[in-house]
């Protein structure tokens, strides 16, 4: 309960500093035009508290999960229609600015934090780390259908030279039932395959059956399994299981699972010193299916250069950072629509929640980089064209000055409650996505 409600605190610091800035794009976007702002609140429904500056309302509304900037005649219906200083008596290049500007602050507070972050401590991985080496291929899966095998090296991917495993993992991700065309390096000679990734049952997303080639270390270890009592730690490296040198977190994990509840033979590394280790795997319902495990969270371990980026070089490896980010939810986004991803990956305020707890917990970096990838998909989504959402204001209004006359009042109406529904049956499905996922992992 208490972890809870940590969870719910940072949850309203996250949304209220995204809010305030989206908001705050729309009240000084009206403000340089001379539109009336009656009301800048956070939150929607009952006014809680607040001051009045100018002509302005400053408030706190008892729904906090939300914001808006309520300008003079936003409305056709409203009684100030007529007042030249509002919103729809501004021409319309005017207000496309003023509903841009919500998102573009968004994107500019994703900006800003990734590049501070990146004047404190910038890491980039190495370059033999961004090779697209095969570690392990799982068998009859698509990729060892397509003939590929452990320490295949990708040299070609849908026409790109030398893709890093970032560029095929991408690929792999959003592609389920895809066909991808590789070129694929082995022993000095070279060959052409397609893969085709399917839709992994609990992940939702496209799988190859395959993992990159590297140095496996312990993301997280269960104090209550096997492997911690035994002496595992978070940060170990593996070395080898049962003699066999492990280079593959899938391998290993297919190892565990195969072991039938027999003893394992770990050994790994910590501080530059080897230990080996005997495992009994215990079946377990922590994951789904029930299978024999140990309580390890195995990760690629990437080989990372860290140093400081001026402000110049720091913005522009943001702005690189962010448009990669945007890309990747642009591709999640078309994914779904052409039901190549499940849905069920979406999350809506119980899951934002729990990311921001538990970002919280682990420092300020991880919470503002969280803060940021957040802001940057809060711009995007609000760029969607979809009514009532800054991304269908802006539609309408350039279907208005292509068609040099406003929509009538009738079709306005009819489109907004459109979009209200849309985004009513939106925000009710990532709920339940949170829930069942609670109640799964439960």
């Amino acid at each position: 309960m208490l972890q809870f409600g940590e969870n719910f605190l940072w949850l309203l610091v996250l949304i209220g500093v995204m809010i305030m800035i989206h908001e705050l794009g729309h009240f000084w976007a009206a403000r340089f035009f001379d539109v009336k702002v009656e009301a800048f609140s956070f939150g929607f429904g009952p006014r809680l508290f607040g001051f009045r500056r100018g002509e302005t309302d400053y408030r706190v509304s008892l729904i906090l999960f939300g914001g808006y900037v309520k300008m003079a005649g936003e409305q056709a219906t409203d009684e100030n229609i007529d007042d030249p200083r509002s919103f729809l008596g501004k021409p319309r290049w005017q207000r496309l600015i003023i509903a841009f500007a919500g998102p573009f602050m968004n994107l500019l507070l994703a900006i800003g934090l990734v590049a501070g972050l990146y004047m404190v401590e910038y890491q980039r991985v190495s370059d033999e780390d961004l090779k697209a080496v095969i570690g392990h291929v799982m068998p009859d899966s698509p990729a060892a259908k397509a003939g590929i095998q452990d320490n295949d090296l990708i040299v070609r991917l849908n026409g790109q030279n030398n893709p890093t495993w970032e560029d095929v993992g991408l690929a792999e991700v959003t592609g389920a039932y895809k066909p991808m065309y590789l070129t694929i390096q082995r022993g000095g000679k070279r060959f052409d395959t397609v893969v085709t990734p399917t839709m992994g049952e609990r992940s939702g997303v496209g799988m190859a059956g395959w993992d990159e080639r590297g140095e496996i270390e312990l993301a997280t270890v269960e104090p209550t399994m096997p492997a911690y009592k035994a002496g595992l730690r978070k940060g170990d490296v593996l070395v080898a299981v049962n003699g066999m040198p492990i280079h593959s977190q899938i391998k290993f994990q297919e190892i565990t699972k195969n072991s039938g509840g027999k003893p394992i033979e770990i050994e790994y590394e910590r501080v530059g010193k080897h230990y080996t280790v005997s495992v009994t795997p215990e079946y377990s319902h922590l994951d789904t299916p029930a299978r024999y495990m140990i309580g390890v969270g195995p990760q690629q371990k990437l080989h990372l250069i860290t140093t400081r980026l001026a402000l110049p070089e720091a913005v522009v490896q943001s702005v690189r950072h962010n448009f990669k980010g945007a890309t990747l939810m642009v591709q999640f986004l078309k994914g779904m629509l052409e039901r190549r991803i499940s849905s069920k990956n979406l999350s809506g305020p119980i899951g934002i929640g729990v990311m921001a707890g538990e970002a919280a917990r682990e420092g300020a970096s991880s919470f503002l980089t969280l803060m940021s990838m957040v802001s940057l998909q809060l711009a995007i989504f609000n760029l969607l064209p979809i009514p009532i959402l800054d991304g269908g204001v802006i539609l309408m209004l350039l279907v208005e000055m292509l068609m040099q006359r406003d929509l009538s009042l009738k079709v306005k109406e009819k489109v907004f409650q459109v979009g209200f529904v849309c985004i009513m049956v939106i925000v009710a499905f990532v709920i339940y996505n949170d829930i069942s996922k609670i109640l799964i992992a439960g």
